[in-house]
């Protein structure tokens, strides 16, 4: 569905020289739950962000390959780009009070997304928007399709973000941190509907996370980042197998009950690392 080879994304710098976000980036992704994980800052979500042709202002995106179902994304003209995005490729950001519309209701900003990429009715978009609220786990879709987003708080405002991306059936849905916001009953019933919406309708998910252990139960493959490149890709269920010093250090920092440790581990990078 997906291919991805050495995907790069610089910045320009006050000095003159240039940022580089993500160096060199390769992947392949079918239909399939792929993990991203690295800490902030490490090139995550400008990886996704690209993929998606949303990188801000100024950013200089190159890549030797990056295919969407055999169209090149980056000889796609703007409107062309325009298309695939939200139709064929949607993105969950991360924080939902940047993304939202504070002075659209929540239900008419969903029913928009639907109309721009599908010929519905006004009926029709309706009876979708309350399924598309009601299977994120919202209990009242009703009332909350008619709040504003400042009236939601933060995990409600980030499902919504998810109705929203999912209600056009996109192909491949790429989540930046999708369930940070949510308490763990929640994020369970979240997981569950991306979970079938990989095995039922055939998408394919690239999560971005920090939690390893949430994405070492959920996904397939995991693409571990560190200052803009990937240093390793694994088997989820082989997370714990790493042999990159980085994942391993990651892997150490995380809380293990019943086992205090005194004093907490710090990660050690290395030069060589970068």
């Amino acid at each position: 569905m997906l291919e991805v080879q050495n995907l790069r994304v610089s910045y320009p710098a006050r000095d003159g020289g240039l940022i580089e976000a993500v160096r060199g980036v390769s992947f392949t992704l079918g239909r399939e739950r792929l993990a991203i994980v690295g800490e902030s800052g490490s090139g995550k979500s400008q990886t996704g962000r690209a993929i998606l042709g949303l990188s801000a202002p100024g950013a200089i995106v190159t890549a030797d390959a990056l295919r969407f179902n055999g169209t090149e994304l980056l000889r796609c003209s703007p409107a062309e780009r325009r298309a695939l995005r939200g139709r064929s490729i949607a993105m969950v950001l991360q924080d939902p009070k940047y993304s939202l519309n504070p002075v659209m209701r929540i239900g008419e900003q969903i029913a928009e997304t639907l109309r721009a990429h599908r010929s519905v009715s006004r009926a029709e978009a309706q009876r979708r928007v309350l399924q598309a609220l009601a299977d994120v786990a919202i209990t009242d879709p009703e009332r909350v399709a008619k709040l504003y987003p400042h009236e939601v708080s933060g995990g409600m405002g980030q499902r919504v973000m998810m109705a929203m991306m999912l209600i056009a059936e996109p192909e491949l849905l790429i989540a930046d941190e999708p369930t940070s916001a949510l308490d763990v009953t929640v994020q369970l019933q979240v997981l569950a509907i991306l979970d079938k919406l990989v095995r039922e309708r055939g998408m394919g998910l690239i999560f971005i996370s920090h939690d390893l252990r949430l994405v070492s139960s959920f996904c397939d493959r995991i693409l571990v980042m560190y200052a803009g490149r990937v240093v390793e890709e694994i088997e989820a269920t082989k997370l714990h197998e790493a042999k990159h010093p980085y994942t391993q250090g990651l892997l150490d920092c995380l809380p293990r009950l019943g086992a205090p440790r005194h004093p907490l581990p710090t990660l050690q990078r290395q030069e060589s690392w970068k």
